[in-house]
């Protein structure tokens, strides 16, 4: 039976203003998964203007009462595990693994969120104005807008609001249109927990509808802080907007990680980590290793290990077993996977092991060696189970190529000498690089961003708490005195 998801907005369920409603199916049977409500602008002003109209009293609550709150969430969300692992099967065809796992940090990030109410300070500054005292000391920047993907979906949805809620924001989440069940059962869950009515609200919107409500919604004049994470083809688009009112942007975009093996690397640890990297939830991760940037001496031996390892993954239909490969999001992205095998293929590329798509969207791992720029693989984000090999020759090399991305989210670099991996790391544009681990990896205390087309700002831990606060100076003068 398909799910039914109203908007949530002041604290009450509630159809779009036109009764109008749209479907998400289940990308492998493609029966009706969820039916949501399909908001109007109007919709989309009233969850603004409930968030507004909840902000003094939700901003004014003391931090240990946001903490109780926020944890008391934590704890209803992981007792809802099972509840969320059937809405990400049923939505976006994601393994009972990966679902689990994303209620498992989500928890977490609402604990985290949960701990910074009371680390939002500010500071005394010393003054040579005698007998000023100043001091600096965050608040709450207003009404928080929050747009999360599919793709790691009760993850990125908690990250969204988990923070600007902390941080005494209200806030109006804009959830995808792919899963609209999944994102709408995080606001039950915070409802459940007691935030007071309007402290959070849910938008929910027909995907021809996405352009104009998402610009109606930024460009409300109480909404004081975007975040996003999606496409950067989108993002562009999300930054002009807010651009043009002056309104801060949180962007976690695109991202073709690149992960190093020098030529002192463990094998066999690169290949586990590249496995992980490039086939955890399909390669439908923004962090996904995407490239694997391998010194040519040890290139023939990584590369029949990675072959083995993923040709040992298993693959299959999600609903029959916990499989490792299991179904991507649509057919189209399953196509682009295979698009991409054969235009490499075409251009001289190696093609080790080949992805093959079954039921439209279950595709198997793919492993592509020789890899040139004159390939789409080396440049486009495949977001799928496929990965590229590219060969170099000494560490310098290594690290162009590393670079030769417009993304810079996520890295990795293997070598058993640390100083040497190190060296190679801070070399590396991205706003996360990891030695001797996956591309693959979050927890809800790290400052989590990107640089160049993979976006800007932080999310995690303290972090986070600059981009959904504004900064104040205050003085107190005790012995005022002007030149006339």
């Amino acid at each position: 039976m398909a799910l039914t998801t109203l908007l949530r907005i002041g604290g009450k369920p509630r159809p779009a203003s036109t009764g109008a409603t749209f479907e998400r199916k289940n990308p492998i049977s493609g029966e009706v998964a969820t039916q949501a409500a399909a908001a109007t602008g109007a919709d989309a002003d009233a969850a603004v203007d409930a968030a507004a109209t909840a902000l003094p009293a939700w901003s004014a609550l003391g931090p240990n009462a946001r903490r109780g709150l926020l944890l008391k969430a934590a704890d209803l969300l992981q007792a809802k595990a099972p509840d969320f692992i059937a809405r990400v099967a049923a939505e976006t065809g994601g393994t009972a693994g990966w679902a689990g796992f994303n209620v498992m940090l989500a928890a977490g990030m609402l604990r985290e969120a949960a701990s910074l109410t009371t680390q939002i300070t500010g500071q005394v500054i010393p003054s040579d104005t005698k007998g000023s005292y100043a001091f600096s000391f965050r608040q709450p920047a207003g009404v928080v807008l929050g747009i999360a993907p599919w793709n790691a979906p009760v993850i990125l949805g908690v990250r969204a609001v988990a923070t600007p809620l902390a941080c005494g924001n209200t806030v109006v989440f804009k959830a995808s249109e792919i899963c609209p069940a999944t994102h709408g059962l995080i606001v039950e869950v915070l409802e459940e927990a007691g935030l007071p009515a309007g402290a959070i609200n849910l938008v929910t919107n027909a995907p021809a509808d996405a352009p104009a409500i998402v610009e109606r919604l930024i460009v409300h004049p109480a909404v004081r802080r975007v975040n996003f994470t999606g496409s950067t083809r989108v993002g562009r688009k999300i930054a002009e907007i807010a651009g043009r009112h002056l309104t801060p942007v949180l962007l976690e975009l695109g991202g073709k990680a690149p992960l190093v093996i020098l030529d002192d690397a463990d094998l066999d640890a690169a290949v586990n980590a590249v496995a992980f990297g490039a086939f955890m939830n399909q390669g439908q991760i923004c962090m996904s290793t995407e490239r694997v940037v391998v010194d040519a001496k040890v290139a023939d031996a990584f590369v029949a290990k990675l072959k083995a390892k993923a040709a040992s993954l298993p693959v299959g239909d999600p609903r029959a077993g916990n499989v490792v490969l299991g179904a991507m999001v649509s057919a189209a992205a399953a196509a682009l996977v295979a698009d991409l095998a054969k235009d490499a293929k075409d251009k001289g590329a190696d093609v080790v092991l080949a992805p093959s798509v079954t039921q439209q969207t279950i595709v198997s791992a793919g492993v592509v060696d020789r890899v040139t720029p004159a390939m789409r693989i080396y440049s486009e984000e495949s977001f799928g189970p496929i990965v590229a090999v590219i060969r170099v020759h000494g560490d310098d090399e290594a690290i162009r190529v590393a670079n030769d991305s417009e993304y810079g989210l996520a890295a990795a670099v293997f070598s058993q000498s640390i100083n040497r991996a190190l060296h190679v790391a801070t070399r590396i544009n991205s706003g996360i690089c990891h030695i001797n681990g996956s591309t693959v990896a979050d927890e809800a205390q790290m400052p989590f961003g990107g640089t160049k087309a993979s976006g800007y700002g932080r999310f995690g831990g303290t972090a986070g708490i600059a981009e959904f606060t504004d900064l104040r100076w205050i003085t107190i003068e005790t012995e005022p005195h002007y030149p006339f």
